[in-house]
């Protein structure tokens, strides 16, 4: 089946995208909504125009529209003309992508989809959480977090990237604090940096931090792909 993917760059994006090219399928594009500011509802806000980097990377076409943010029936409004403008340009008979547990956002894709005669792929629908971190060390997922707001994650996590010590620490802290470690409930944002269907790895050459004592954001300021 030809899908579009809903496409943040964070890692359950990418890894719902990875396994859906697993269980058969073509993506044949990416798609990615900016929104106005940080308060989006639905959509990823930091480092959101990295996308199209990423998608050069994996050799994807990709697509980006800005995004009304504040209510929900803006942002459904702004994913469903995006998800039109690119069904017009290309053939597509789905959409998938990587919610968890949020119903939230599902709800919102399936009633886009269910109107326009979509089938929703959502390969990442209730897994196991912990073990499906471990999983994207196991499967050579170069992860960096790119913004924290969560109580017990603070500026020192912006910028890393995940790996065994950091995962270690990451479960420590969400079962101390109790928020979900695969930052399901928005506690922290995600950008994928190298994976096995990347052609290029994202190189970050320039960043700065912007910490206000409660949450911040590891914003990107320069990239560049360059040969693995």
């Amino acid at each position: 089946m030809r899908l579009l993917s809903l496409y943040s760059g964070g890692k359950d994006s990418t890894y719902a995208l990875v396994k859906a090219k697993e269980m058969g399928h073509d993506i044949s594009c990416l798609l990615t909504l900016h929104p106005e500011t940080d308060a989006s509802l639905l959509f990823h806000y930091p480092n959101s125009w990295v996308t199209s980097y990423l998608g050069e990377a994996m050799c994807i076409p990709s697509f980006g529209f800005a995004a009304r943010s504040g209510t929900k029936e803006d942002e459904l409004k702004s994913l469903e003309q995006a998800i039109i403008a690119v069904k017009s340009l290309h053939e597509i008979h789905g959409v998938v992508h990587g919610g968890i547990f949020s119903t939230f956002q599902s709800d919102i894709v399936q009633r886009i989809c269910c109107k326009h005669n979509l089938t929703v792929i959502a390969p990442l629908w209730h897994i196991q959480q912990s073990e499906y971190m471990d999983l994207l060390l196991e499967k050579n997922f170069d992860v960096k977090i790119v913004s924290v707001s969560a109580m017990g994650l603070d500026e020192g996590w912006l910028g890393v990237s995940l790996n065994r010590e950091a995962l270690h620490r990451l479960k420590h802290l969400s079962q101390k604090y109790c928020f979900s470690v695969s930052f399901e409930g928005g506690e922290a944002e995600t950008l994928v940096i190298d994976c096995p269907i990347f052609y290029k790895r994202l190189q970050v050459r320039k960043a700065k931090i912007r910490w206000d004592g409660q949450r911040g954001i590891f914003e990107i300021l320069e990239v560049a792909l360059v040969e693995k």
